[in-house]
């Protein structure tokens, strides 16, 4: 078992990425921590896992609080007095209410167009209807939510003599996005702190890797219109989208010892969207 004895720490954990990310690393021996804003979620996540010694347990915090990660990680440091593994993962697809509908709106729009061979008519045209809330929640999910997780536990990893943290960026942080370019701009950010968090913590033993992953068939994607779906898995060497199981894999190797020389690096579970 690769993470026997292991507590690790998982965000965004109640569905997709996070809950196979979950199951996997209690069945490689690790003692879960399964957070999601929803504590029912959370709740089931954590209950479909098979037994530990320590217990795992599931908590309700909206990473994008200071405040509630760190009463997160407070509630760590009292059950369990250390962190080995933190899995950076919770995440949403849009800022505000609509932004899917008129991304696949467009999306399709903008297809069509392509595919009819004609002059290119039709545009994108989603940014000037950004709003500020939009973009500052997408960024406080996603980038803030990361670094205040790090943040709060770098302590505990140094309690527990190292330790290796894994934050989710995306295949949009590399190629740009078109039509979510606050995600985009969040997730390229994930990767700048993850590299810099690397250099500064490399010498306590905790290290520091980022997966880029391509669409993957979770709840956050099943609004996208299906049209869009397999033009997505069309741009990619291997045509379809992604199974939640495949990224939880490579998670599980930047949080075992099997990546014990891996810092500041990144790997791209993406079909070959992005090479």
């Amino acid at each position: 078992m690769r993470l026997r004895d292991r507590i690790a720490l998982i965000t965004g954990a109640g569905s997709g990425i996070g809950a196979s990310t979950a199951a996997l690393f209690a069945a490689e021996g690790a003692t879960v921590i399964v957070n999601d804003m929803s504590r029912p979620a959370a709740d089931a996540t954590a209950a479909a896992l098979p037994r530990s010694e320590a217990g795992h347990w599931a908590v309700a915090a909206d990473v994008s609080s200071s405040t509630e990660v760190q009463a997160m990680l407070d509630d760590v440091r009292e059950r369990h007095g250390r962190l080995d593994v933190l899995v950076n993962n919770a995440g949403i697809s849009e800022g505000a209410p609509g932004e899917t509908a008129r991304v696949n709106a467009n999306a399709t729009a903008v297809l069509a167009n392509v595919m009819g061979g004609g002059p290119r008519d039709v545009h994108w045209d989603i940014t000037p209807h950004i709003t500020d809330d939009s973009w500052s929640r997408m960024l406080a999910v996603h980038l803030s939510g990361t670094f205040f997780c790090c943040r709060a536990a770098i302590p505990l990893m140094q309690a527990a003599g190292g330790g290796a943290i894994v934050n989710l960026s995306s295949a949009g942080a590399l190629l740009g996005q078109p039509g979510v370019p606050h995600y985009a701009a969040a997730k390229a950010g994930i990767l700048g702190l993850t590299r810099s968090l690397a250099g500064e913590l490399g010498s306590r033993g905790i290290r520091v890797n980022a997966l880029c992953p391509g669409t993957i068939d979770t709840p956050m994607t099943k609004d996208i219109d299906e049209a869009v779906r397999i033009m997505i898995a069309a741009t990619a060497p291997i045509s379809r989208l992604a199974d939640p199981g495949e990224v939880a894999a490579a998670a599980l190797f930047l949080a075992c010892d099997e990546s014990s020389f891996f810092t500041g690096q990144t790997l791209e579970p993406n079909g070959g969207i992005h090479m």
